[in-house]
């Protein structure tokens, strides 16, 4: 279990095994899926893929398959949600804390937070998830939403 992440993704913002290729790729899926579902601004995709390139967001976790966790500024969204992706295959991001570095990513939530505070506690909630090997491996294996809620809680 990890820890009420599950409360703050919608449902319908989760996309298991994507065929993305590309960082920016994902990132638009799941933008796409926060914009049609009213959480975020048509600007949002466009943002958050500058702000990773400035900005980068993956996270090493010492697994063939890591996480990024990427972002924007609250203007462009209109409530607070998480969007969730897995890939078949990962992806690249470059590495938070050595942005020369290139991580392989196999996970991707995408926040869109417009309160600081809830910002935090957002990225709280996913660092507990990403920080249990065990929920990984069950997303990675999730092929439904039931499975997720399983892994999730």
């Amino acid at each position: 279990m990890s820890d009420g992440l599950m409360h703050l993704l919608d449902p319908e913002a989760i996309v298991l095994g994507s065929d993305a290729s590309t960082n920016e790729e994902i990132i638009r899926i799941l933008a796409g899926r926060l914009e049609m579902l009213g959480y975020v601004k048509s600007s949002y995709a466009d943002a958050v893929v500058r702000r990773e390139m400035t900005i980068p967001t993956g996270l090493p976790l010492e697994r063939p398959d890591n996480v990024a966790v990427p972002h924007t500024d609250p203007e462009h969204v209109l409530k607070p949600g998480i969007a969730m992706g897995t890939l078949k295959t990962p992806v690249t991001f470059a590495n938070m804390e050595d942005p020369d570095e290139k991580l392989p990513v196999g996970f991707v939530f995408l926040l869109a937070i417009n309160d600081k505070d809830k910002q935090i506690e957002a990225l709280q909630t996913v660092m507990a998830t990403i920080q249990n090997p065990a929920a990984l491996d069950g997303l990675r294996t999730a092929r439904t939403l039931d499975d997720v809620r399983a892994v999730l809680g």
